[in-house]
């Protein structure tokens, strides 16, 4: 009997270059013994739709095509389901911070191997105040509001490179907050710029913004930049560029299962460059919660074929 598979993309993603290689991926779908039925999303909630819908009736296979935001959608459908078929990205999106982290590569070729290898990984994400769900990274503070402010059709015109832009227009602003982060056992107490609670090792378009991040240790990597002035947080962001920030004075680095934030002023959640709420929030590590298919180079060096 022939495996289903269900490609959840947003047809708008990364200039439209879903729907162009939409016919090749199909046909490497069907010589690899899968049965595809598409869903093109329609708006905000349309991909988690399609995704839980996919988990209740028991797909094999559901893949995300698009961007970092389509990814999150569809993770945040098959989340919940006590049955949950594995899950791959199709990485055609403005920002791909989960494919770079693991290793899958921009191109038609590459990702028609990949489906074809069949290779996965169990994977850990990360669960918000019991009702959101994250696979990549969960952050707050003054630079995290950059990721949903960006306006979509700047997004669509330059890419990765408007974020860029937007955080130098917000650079000047910058003010820390009074924050109050638990993390397991220990406990931080003071004014910071910005907190991230990483999942994998690539975020923002900063490949080694949490280098030691593993995606099924069950554990989060925790970054705090404490307060500092706009010289010193430029500094530092190159620094991160390299990897080499962690031992930053103003760098608070961490891992933990169980992370809890307040903070004494409004701040908004940034799941996946998503909007999630507001804090005070309580972030859980969920331990090989889903199975993602990975290239066979990743598969081996993480985990071991399943």
């Amino acid at each position: 009997m022939a495996k289903q598979v269900k490609i959840i993309y947003n047809p708008t993603a990364g200039r439209e270059q879903v729907q162009r290689h939409l016919p090749q991926i199909l046909s490497c779908l069907k010589e690899s013994g899968y049965e595809t039925v598409c869903h093109a999303t329609t708006g905000p909630g349309s991909a988690t739709q399609a995704a839980k819908a996919a988990a209740e009736q028991q797909f094999d296979l559901v893949l995300a095509a698009g961007g970092d935001g389509t990814v999150h959608e569809v993770v945040n459908g098959l989340a919940e389901g006590d049955f949950r078929p594995g899950f791959g990205i199709l990485p055609f999106g403005t920002t791909n911070d989960l494919a770079a982290a693991m290793g899958i590569l921009r191109t038609v070729d590459e990702i028609c191997k990949i489906l074809s290898d069949g290779f996965t990984i169990p994977m850990d994400i990360g669960k918000l105040n019991n009702h959101r769900f994250f696979i990549n990274i969960a952050a707050g503070g003054t630079l995290t509001e950059l990721t949903y402010e960006v306006p979509s059709k700047l997004k669509t015109i330059i890419g990765q490179p408007a974020y860029y832009l937007k955080g130098i227009e917000k650079l000047p602003h910058m003010r820390p907050s009074w924050m109050r982060i638990q993390y397991d056992e220990e406990c931080f107490e003071g004014e910071a710029m910005l907190f991230l609670i990483a999942n994998t090792s690539s975020v923002g378009g900063f490949n080694r913004l949490a280098p030691r991040a593993s995606v099924n240790d069950g554990m989060f990597d925790l970054i705090i930049i404490k307060k500092t002035n706009v010289i010193n947080f430029i500094h530092l962001a190159n620094a991160a560029l390299r990897g080499q920030h962690l031992d930053d004075p103003t760098v608070l680095y961490a891992q933990a299962k169980k992370i809890h934030v307040q903070a004494d002023k409004a701040s908004g959640i940034n799941l996946d460059g998503e909007y999630g709420g507001q804090l005070p929030g309580e972030f859980i590590n969920l331990y090989h919660h889903l199975q993602m298919i990975v290239p066979r180079e990743k598969c081996f060096a993480d985990s071991g074929a399943f």
